[in-house]
């Protein structure tokens, strides 16, 4: 584990000291943890007890995202949460479990600057492969998906597994009962299991959805949604129905 979680460390951050008293639960650090869908999901996690390192390629900017979470947990009533802030390769190396929230554009060049701190661990990959400016239109990548892009790089020693493309950042920041489901791809059944852990952590539904190739179908989708949202002017996700006596 990472030092976030020893037992009643006095941890010093944004000029806040914050004694952290021992937790079970994985550290989760979110690279590039200061767009809408890492602040949506460090919410979610934090106001489920999780401790959260917030990543970002300058201090200054993961300080600010980190600073933001402490104060709205405690406008929601949570009180003050054991909130790191790091640049991306140190949250990678202090994380238990890592995810990946950066544009496409910035996903490769991520991933080549922490694929050593990740050896051993599950990364959770929520990149989607959007090229602007025609994002409502479906644009894979040669490899299939951008968590295949991430296994190849990261290779056999790091357990990527794919999810969160097709939820809204907006409902996630929100903190109200979603009701979506999560796809959940990659070649580790165990891996995917534990995800699937975190996804209902934040209230959604996780689904095993096989392995890292499906997460193209699930990547394309995302498209389909942005198109869906602008005709309809909403924020849809995806149901998958008759599993009711499952």
């Amino acid at each position: 584990m990472a030092n976030l979680a020893d037992t009643e460390e006095a941890v010093m951050t944004n000029n806040i000291r914050i004694k952290v008293m021992e937790n079970p639960k994985p550290v989760i650090a979110i690279l590039g943890g200061t767009g809408g869908l890492g602040t949506g999901l460090a919410r979610r996690w934090a106001a489920a007890g999780y401790q959260i390192i917030i990543g970002s390629r300058t201090q200054d900017n993961a300080e600010s995202a980190a600073g933001e979470l402490r104060g709205l947990m405690q406008a929601r009533g949570i009180g003050l949460v054991p909130v790191l802030a790091m640049d991306n390769i140190a949250a990678a190396s202090a994380g238990d479990l890592v995810v990946l929230t950066v544009p496409f554009a910035h996903h490769t060049s991520t991933l080549l600057s922490v694929k050593d701190a990740l050896q051993g661990k599950i990364l959770i990959d929520v990149t989607v492969p959007l090229i602007p400016p025609k994002v409502a239109r479906v644009q894979l990548p040669a490899e299939g998906s951008a968590g295949q892009i991430a296994q190849n790089i990261l290779g056999d020693g790091v357990r990527v597994v794919s999810a969160f493309q097709n939820v809204a950042a907006v409902h996630l920041q929100e903190g109200q009962v979603v009701d979506s489901d999560v796809l959940v791809c990659g070649d580790n059944k165990e891996a995917r299991a534990q995800v699937i852990e975190l996804v209902e952590a934040t209230g959604l539904r996780g689904l095993h959805a096989g392995s890292i190739a499906n997460a193209a179908a699930v990547e394309a989708m995302t498209s389909l949604l942005i198109f869906i949202n602008k005709q309809y002017k909403c924020h849809a996700g995806i149901k998958v129905t008759g599993m009711e006596h499952s």
